[in-house]
C-alpha cells in the first residue's frame, strides 16, 4: 500500500467522519480536503463514498439500542416503532426524488471549491437567522413527530443537494424552526442519515462499480476506520454540546471557512480547481 495514499485516505476519513453529523457540511469539506490533497481521479469517487459507510456505523453503534427496539417492534407491529419507520422514509423521499432529479446537473456545476464556499457562507447566515428567531418548541423528542412534520425536514434536508450546505446542518435548523428542541432536531438527523447515506452510497456505488478494485480495499479500510471512529467521537461531542449552547458558533465557522477558501482562491495562495 502507498503509505502517502494511505495518509490521505486517513486525513479524509477523519474529516468525512468528523463533518458527517454537525452542521458544516461533509461533502463541501470533503471537496475541499480531497481538491488540496490531489486526491482525484476514479479511485477517490469510490473512496468518497465507501468512507460515508464508517459514519453510517458510527451512529448504528451509538443508539444499536433503539434501532434494535424499532426492529423488533416493527415485527411486533408495535404503533410506534412503525410510526417513527413511516417517518423515516417520508423524510428520506424528497431528497431521493429531486435527487434522482438534478444529481448530475448539481455534480456537474457546483461539485468545486468556489460554489461550496459560498454555500457555507449563506449556511452561515441562515443558522444566525435561525438562532435569532424565538424558539418555541413543540417537539421534545422524535416519537413525538408527525408525518407533515417528517416531510417537512425532508424537504429541509433536501437541501443539502448543494454542496456546502450541510444534510445534517439543512434537518436541524428545520427542526428548530419547525418547532422541534435541539435534542430532537438533531436525534432525527442523525436517524435520518441511515437510511439517506445508505441509499446514497448503494446506488453511487452501483453507477462507480468497475472503478471498485481489490488493490484499493487497504485503502478504503484505512479511510473507514478513520471515519467510524472520528464521526463516533463527534456526534457524542455534539450531543453533549447542544445540552447547554446554540449552534451559532457553527453559524462563524462557516462564515470564516468559507471566506478563506475565496480569498486564498483568488489571492493565489491555495489552487483550488476554480472553473
Amino acid at each position: 500500500m502507498d503509505w502517502i495514499l494511505a495518509l490521505k485516505a486517513l486525513i479524509l476519513g477523519i474529516v468525512e467522519g468528523l463533518t458527517e453529523f454537525l452542521p458544516i457540511s461533509s461533502t463541501g469539506h470533503l471537496i475541499l480536503t480531497a481538491d488540496l490533497l490531489g486526491f482525484n481521479g476514479g479511485t477517490s469517487k469510490v473512496f468518497l463514498i465507501v468512507i460515508q459507510t464508517g459514519a453510517i456505523l458510527a451512529i448504528c453503534w451509538e443508539y444499536h439500542i433503539k434501532i434494535a427496539a424499532i426492529i423488533a417492534g416493527l415485527f411486533k407491529r408495535d404503533a410506534a416503532a412503525l410510526k417513527f419507520t413511516v417517518n423515516l422514509m417520508i423524510a428520506f423521499m424528497p431528497l431521493a426524488f429531486l435527487g434522482l432529479l438534478f444529481g448530475s446537473l448539481i455534480k456537474t456545476y457546483l461539485f468545486k471549491p468556489i460554489p461550496v464556499a459560498l454555500a457555507f457562507i449563506v449556511g452561515g447566515i441562515i443558522i444566525f437567522w435561525a438562532e435569532k428567531r424565538d424558539h418555541r418548541i413543540r417537539i421534545h423528542v422524535v416519537e413525538e413527530l408527525t408525518r407533515l412534520d417528517a416531510l417537512k425536514l425532508g424537504f429541509a434536508q433536501a437541501l443539502a443537494l448543494i454542496p456546502g450546505t450541510s444534510r445534517s446542518g439543512s434537518t436541524i435548523i428545520g427542526g428548530l424552526l419547525f418547532g422541534l428542541s435541539r435534542k430532537a432536531a438533531t436525534e432525527f438527523s442523525f436517524f435520518l442519515a441511515i437510511p439517506t447515506l445508505i441509499i446514497a452510497s448503494l446506488y453511487d456505488l452501483y453507477k462507480h462499480w468497475a472503478l471498485l478494485h481489490n488493490a484499493d480495499l487497504p485503502l478504503f479500510g484505512v479511510g473507514l476506520l478513520a471515519a467510524f471512529f472520528s464521526a463516533l467521537l463527534a456526534v457524542r461531542a455534539l450531543l453533549r454540546y447542544i445540552s447547554h449552547h446554540d449552534f451559532t458558533v457553527f453559524a462563524w465557522y462557516r462564515i470564516v471557512f468559507g471566506l478563506l477558501v475565496i480569498v486564498t482562491a483568488y489571492g493565489g495562495w491555495v489552487k483550488w480547481t476554480v472553473d
